[in-house]
């Protein structure tokens, strides 16, 4: 199984309190897809469809998230992966303009399985067998 993960801050809310809108998610689903997508096949390939979404918890400009996405199947273009969002570090404004708290238990936002595409002429490597 072929994992990567990606840290970091939400610097832009989009509705009122700060709250993130749910499309960020799905962009940064889409970073990690890409970049198992060149390891895998040395290609960006294509993202086909997500086949399912959930959005868990609220999430706010200054939070920090882990990306979590791994290849779980593979077919001879397709790719079909899974993603999570986990809430990592949380501002504390309260405090002090600039105080945050690394969360003790951090907290999954979204999770979302999709599929994948590189077209076979696309294909350069594979660097993982019989995932």
């Amino acid at each position: 199984m072929l994992k990567t993960k990606l840290k970091l801050r939400l610097s832009e809310g989009h509705y009122g309190g700060g709250l993130v809108d749910g499309a960020t998610m799905l962009q940064l689903f889409g970073d990690a897809a890409t970049e198992l997508l060149i390891r895998y096949d040395g290609d960006e390939g294509l993202f086909r469809a997500y086949s399912s979404v959930e959005f868990l918890a609220p999430i706010y400009k200054g939070d920090y998230v882990e990306i979590i996405a791994k290849i779980i199947k593979t077919g001879n273009t397709s790719r079909k992966m899974t993603f999570e969002a986990w809430k990592i570090i949380a501002p504390v404004p309260d405090v002090s303009d600039s105080a945050a708290d690394f969360l003790d238990k951090p907290i999954l936002v979204c999770k979302a399985e999709g599929t994948c595409v590189t077209p076979k002429e696309k294909q350069r490597i594979k660097q993982i067998e019989n995932i």
